[in-house]
């Protein structure tokens, strides 16, 4: 059981983020805090990453902060899987800094710990924490929509979670059902193999074209941080941004490859069927219909509202000061990540209580 100051959870961008930033302020990893990763390796999400995400298939990947990927790896090879590059950078990242990650280490539980102090339950023990920085991301909790008829399906089904690559889905009838951009990437990779291909949307898909700046960007998360502060579960980024026309999607789209088709009724078992009386016959289902926040262990504070979601006000949990959410809703981007990881240690330092004044006084930093 170990005692610390601050408490992280999840070494994604977030959770290294934050991390920078408290050693960066004073603080002594190991023993002011520590960061617990639930993932065998570095890298966060991305080394789950299916190994035809090559990096230079990648839309966006911002450095973390005091230092840049170029530092690391000048020249990164975009054929190369995006989940060597980044993972290869994380890793150099954690070293470079000190960072005190331990792993594979899950956060079973979070309760009260008395005198103010926090307790998470773990599969390395106990840890106790005058504040919390949350970084769990989405990435082990996707969304299965429920249709009816989908446990008669005689073929494949499988989530996005679990997409390895085309090589599997040669010569199958395949429907790849979601709007976003994990969706449209399948897409792309199963056609080149697939007999067919079908494409299924809730939603018409609204693709961006142009440049997408400073200003898009606070609009679109303003859209997000405005779900969150009423404690609403945060919507899809691609629900705000719209998807990006790169010029490998405006190929498919000329040869006709994103005519999408709008969501089945029900599952069949040999493929779907639509209300007005359609069938089509499929090998595989794919569902890249993408994921939740990965909350579960935070359950004991009770820091959800009646919408479904923890309100924030910035990254601090709305019902607890001493609880923060980095990389959730308007900062789950690599820059809002960043930027998320800043704010959260800026805002634990000026807490009352023990550890922080000492640990600034031997930085011989002021508390804000």
């Amino acid at each position: 059981m170990g005692d610390v100051r601050v408490l992280v959870v999840g070494a994604g961008q977030a959770g290294l983020s934050a991390a920078y930033h408290l050693r960066r302020r004073g603080l002594a990893p190991w023993r002011d805090f520590v960061v617990l990763d639930h993932s065998p390796h570095p890298g966060g999400a991305w080394q789950f990453r299916w190994p035809s995400l090559t990096f230079g298939r990648v839309h966006g990947l911002h450095s973390l902060p005091g230092l840049a990927l170029a530092e690391v790896d000048p020249h990164p090879d975009p054929e190369r899987p995006s989940a060597e590059v980044v993972g290869g950078y994380f890793a150099a990242y954690e070293r470079a800094f000190d960072l005190p990650v331990l792993r594979p280490v899950r956060v079973t539980a979070v309760r009260e710990a008395g005198d103010g102090r926090l307790r998470a339950e773990t599969t390395a023990g106990e840890w106790t924490a005058h504040a919390l920085i949350n970084a769990t991301g989405t990435w082990e909790r996707p969304f299965w929509p429920r249709v009816p008829g989908q446990e008669t399906f005689r073929g494949r089904q499988l989530h996005t979670a679990q997409y390895r690559g085309p090589a599997g889905f040669a010569g199958r009838r395949v429907v790849i059902v979601g709007g976003g951009t994990s969706a449209v990437q399948h897409l792309l990779d199963v056609s080149e193999v697939a007999a067919g291909t079908t494409w299924v949307t809730r939603r018409p898909p609204a693709f961006r074209e142009g440049s997408f700046g400073e200003v898009e960007g606070r609009a679109a998360v303003a859209l997000v941080e405005e779900r969150v502060r009423r404690g609403l579960p945060p919507g899809s980024v691609v629900s705000v941004t719209g998807l990006p026309l790169t010029e490998a999607l405006a190929r498919a789209r000329e040869r006709g490859l994103l005519h999408r088709q709008p969501m089945f009724e029900r599952v069949t078992p040999d493929g779907v069927a639509w209300a007005d009386g359609r069938t089509l016959a499929a090998d595989t289902l794919l569902w890249a219909t993408g994921f939740r926040a990965a909350l579960g262990h935070l359950a004991p504070l009770r820091l959800r509202e009646a919408g479904g979601g923890i309100a924030l006000d910035g990254t601090r949990a709305v019902r607890d000061a001493r609880v923060h959410l980095v990389g959730y809703g308007p900062s789950a981007s690599t820059i809002g990540a960043n930027r998320a990881g800043r704010s959260a240690v800026h805002e634990i330092l000026r807490l009352p209580g023990p550890g922080a004044p000492a640990a600034l006084a031997e930085a011989g930093q002021p508390a804000a």
